[in-house]
């Protein structure tokens, strides 16, 4: 018998979240040092995978298969094909990064502060949403897949009730109450979608007999298994509504605002860049390999909330004054883009969709980390209340600018090469809906380039005048985010290979071919 690799991924962040939360209330810091060493190790099985995965081979690999509940069809069924694999390898590359980020967010807080800050907890809590969000990604069992879908909500619930971002203009009290509307709003809207979405399970099994992703995309494939027009509609509607709110899609996203204001900066990126990934990699796993006729009937509508998504999350953000809101309103925008590559059924914009979930989250983390630290060194969120910073730590000014310019899609860093290839994929199928959308690029460059220059140019404020750059810890968290960013935007080929066999079998999957060019190139 094989070593179960696939298994070990998920595992070993789950024992490591047990092991740290059991960590005596004195010794906070060997917590600390135990889930960066769990989480290096994770990394270490996440690039074994990466090594072992032939992207040239079959569709799904290191498959595991085991009897789970067999009266009702439940197996433990692992694989991965190339999207799982590059977003395992970023989930376990950003996760050592936020914790080294997060080292002393849940601090115990001032003397005589009523709140007091498990610290094992919160490290705990982590390694425990790494290991859901990796078991999502590898499972290929539907009822599988829904059962830690779900139980994410439950550490992410604590992480932003638990231990929100101690910068808050309003007192303790205050931030407490809007810490704790922020974890609820956030729970009951992934739990709405989650019911929705069990319906659709349930709908799913009763059609197919069976919760086998791949049992069941073989069978339609091969005819053996039909399902009737409004049933495939209505199973659709039900997994993509939990995937849209969990993704965010307008108008599934007021949630996250909120969630990534309350929460450390850590903790946010935790938020936009691994978990929320989930809800956009299902849309591509589930929604179009076991529904693509219904896939096809929803993608004008889908197109159309992807493309407000991305104007109406862009302009928001010009208009923020709290640099966390801004920062989430962004996402919501590239979260539009990355849908609408989704859809645009064509392989271009399908390859830029799961590359740029990549790219965005290692946008998202040296942007929002940066952030977390220059919010952190003020004891504010408010854009106002900064300006100079560039003049007294320009280590810490530089790194926020290349976050930024990455954010906006700069060429030459990783996200513009997926932005240009969903645009590209949309122009091809759907030109008004390309053309359109080209308009986020010129909003992100505002919101961008005016956060920065409210923050960190002009006169020096006296409250930032005695600011200190960048510690070594710090810089050790942004150096090597920033690296890839320079790295995947010059040469994006190694992640490219690994996702490109995939898209081509999901485009398979929905029988769909790229639109021919209408000038034919020359030979």
């Amino acid at each position: 018998m094989s070593f179960p690799l696939l298994t070990a991924t998920a595992a070993l962040p789950a024992l490591g979240a047990v092991a740290t939360a059991a960590v005596p209330a004195a010794r906070r810091t060997a917590a600390k040092w135990l889930a960066l060493v769990v989480s290096l190790a994770t990394l270490a099985l996440a690039v074994t995978v990466l090594v072992r995965f032939d992207p040239d081979g079959a569709r799904y690999q290191l498959t595991e298969s085991h009897a789970w509940i067999k009266d009702f069809g439940v197996r433990y069924e692992l694989g991965v094909d190339g999207i799982a694999v590059a977003l395992i390898a970023l989930t376990a590359v950003l996760i050592p990064f936020i914790i080294l980020a997060g080292w002393h967010d849940a601090d115990p807080l001032e003397t005589g502060s009523r709140r007091w800050r498990p610290t094992q907890g919160f490290f705990a809590l982590i390694l425990g949403v790494e290991a859901m969000v990796v078991i999502s990604f590898e499972a290929t069992d539907v009822f599988l897949f829904y059962i830690f879908f779900e139980a994410m909500l439950i550490p992410m619930y604590f992480l932003i009730g638990g231990f929100g971002d101690r910068a808050h203009e309003h007192g303790e009290e205050t931030a407490a109450t809007q810490r704790s509307y922020a974890a609820v709003k956030f729970l009951l809207y992934n739990l709405v979608g989650g019911l929705i979405m069990l319906a659709a399970v349930i709908g799913l099994y009763v059609v197919a007999g069976n919760f086998s992703l791949t049992e069941i995309a073989e069978a339609r494939a091969n005819g053996s298994l039909h399902m009737a027009t409004s049933t495939e509609r209505w199973l659709f509607l039900g997994f993509f509504f939990a995937f849209a709110v969990k993704a965010p899609l307008w108008p599934l996203h007021t949630w996250l605002p909120n969630a990534m204001q309350e929460s450390t900066a850590p903790v946010a990126v935790l938020i936009t860049a691994v978990v929320d990934k989930v809800g956009t990699f299902a849309m591509l796993r589930y929604c179009l390999q076991l529904f693509p006729e219904a896939s096809k009937w929803a993608t004008p509508v889908i197109l159309v909330l992807a493309l407000i998504s991305i104007v109406y999350g862009a302009l928001l953000a010009v208009g923020q004054r709290d640099i966390k809101r801004l920062v989430a309103y962004a996402s919501i925008s590239h979260f539009g883009f990355i849908i609408m590559g989704v859809f645009a059924m064509t392989s271009q914009g399908q390859s830029g969709a799961a590359l740029y979930m990549v790219n965005h989250g290692i946008s998202t983390a040296a942007l929002m980390l940066v952030a977390g630290f220059l919010i952190s060194r003020r004891g504010s969120r408010l854009i106002a209340d900064y300006g100079g910073v560039q003049k007294v730590a320009p280590v810490l000014a530089g790194t926020f600018l290349i976050g930024g310019l990455a954010t906006l899609s700069l060429p030459g860093l990783a996200p513009f090469v997926s932005e240009f290839l969903v645009l590209v994929g949309t122009f091809t199928r759907y030109p008004v809906i390309g053309i359109i959308a080209t308009f986020g690029i010129v909003l992100a460059a505002l919101y961008t380039l005016v956060l920065y220059q409210r923050t960190m140019t002009g006169p020096v404020k006296p409250e930032v005048s005695a600011m200190p750059d960048l510690r070594v810890r710090e810089l050790v968290v942004v150096a090597p985010l920033i690296v890839l960013l320079i790295f995947l935007g010059v040469y994006p080929k190694p992640v490219t290979d690994i996702v490109n066999p995939a898209v081509k079998q999901t485009m398979s999957d929905v029988q769909k071919k790229d639109p021919k060019p209408e000038v034919e190139a020359a030979k």
